[in-house]
């Protein structure tokens, strides 16, 4: 190669790092400015906790009450990733704090993608007492890494060794928080743009009035396919290592003997590959719609579900496991924000909404909320 060619070259490679460090400050200049206010979780001076209807049976032996769990990625991506989404996300935030005021609103709100201060804006101001983070920007994981993603980084897609956002987890909720903690993936179990989102999980504990014992409800958002501007391989190989780092952090923090609920963007819509893998590490887990779709089971279907596979078809699930002393059944599931007159489509996903029925023996309820 000639030397005229060489500096050509090299010219060619200065300016290309040039123009993606310019980016790359620019786009920490504008998401730097997204500040997360204070948790809100349980206190001993909060004012005691809405009330819950409480059925029993005839005899009195048992006793149940109903949680509306939604999960709701929101698009929340501020400039250059998106423009102009303020406007539907301060709608997302005064729908939900209207509904609130009605009582008609979900009872937790599990929360993806909320990365701009218009997104902190409309979920901080949706009339949740109780609210929680997951992993912020510069929140480090505490668990080893015995494996990480092979081969070299790729630093054009963002795979730079550092985060410009934090993970987007947030869950709301008008029950007490108890308890809150969350874990992220870091950077050797992301692939592509995911990367630059300290994406993790995220785990409360929540206190439904009158229940024997707290709900533990997890929040997570996994690794994109081909937003992540990385190969099917490489996506899928992080996707995996998340996968294991969601049933390694619930089994960490979460005794098996709690009621349980699981929900998020899982990015595995149309992908039989992740869905079973997904499955397999989580399988004392049962989906909401495998569930529901099962002839045998009592379960309002208040969704448009095409086919006979309806996990495949959308990237938003969720999923449970009954408690030592309460036992959790999904008895109804709906949309919300998909379109209608009510309740406009205001991000790129629907929202998933989930009634649960926790049912416990009332003999049980002298265990109290320790349980």
């Amino acid at each position: 190669m000639s030397l005229f060619a060489r500096s050509t070259r090299s010219l060619n490679a200065a300016k290309t790092l040039a123009q993606r460090c310019t980016a790359l400050a620019l786009i920490t200049g504008v998401v730097g400015c997204t500040t997360l206010p204070s948790a809100r979780l349980a206190s001993p001076a909060d004012p005691a906790p809405p009330s819950v209807t409480i059925a029993r049976s005839s005899d009195g032996t048992e006793a149940s009450t109903t949680l509306d769990v939604l999960t709701y990625n929101i698009e929340g991506l501020g400039w250059p990733a998106r423009r102009g989404r303020a406007p539907s996300l301060e709608q997302i935030g005064a729908t939900l704090h209207r509904l609130n005021a009605s009582g008609e609103a979900p009872d937790v709100i599990l929360v993806q993608e909320m990365f701009s201060p218009a997104a902190v804006r409309a979920i901080t101001g949706a009339g949740y007492r109780y609210l929680a983070w997951g992993p912020s920007r510069t929140q480090r994981r505490r668990s080893p890494i015995e494996r990480k993603m092979s081969g070299p980084a790729s630093w054009g897609k963002g795979e730079i060794g550092f985060h410009l956002v934090g993970s987007g987890l947030a869950v709301l909720s008008r029950f007490p928080i108890v308890f809150n903690s969350s874990e992220p993936f870091g950077t050797r179990h992301c692939a592509g743009f995911d990367c630059l989102s300290n994406k993790g999980v995220q785990h409360v504990r929540i206190a439904v009035p009158g229940v024997p014992q707290p709900v533990d409800i997890f929040n997570a958002h996994l690794n994109s396919r081909s937003a992540s501007r990385v190969s099917v391989e490489r996506s899928g190989a992080a996707h995996a290592l998340q996968v294991d780092d969601v049933a390694s952090f619930m089994a960490s923090t979460s005794n098996p003997g709690r009621p349980t609920i699981l929900g998020g963007d899982f990015n595995m819509r149309g992908d039989p590959q992740r869905l079973a893998r997904f499955e397999s590490a989580l399988r004392n887990l049962t989906m909401v719609q495998r569930y529901c779709v099962a002839p045998a089971n009592v379960c309002e279907i208040r969704i448009s579900w095409d086919g006979d596979a309806p996990w495949m078809d959308t990237e938003d699930l969720q999923l449970f496991r009954d408690g030592s002393s309460v036992a959790v059944t999904p008895v109804r599931v709906e949309a919300m924000f998909d379109g209608s007159e009510q309740l406009p489509r205001l991000s790129d996903h629907d929202a998933f909404r989930v009634r649960y029925r926790l049912g416990w023996l009332t003999s049980n309820e002298i265990k109290g909320a320790a349980g």
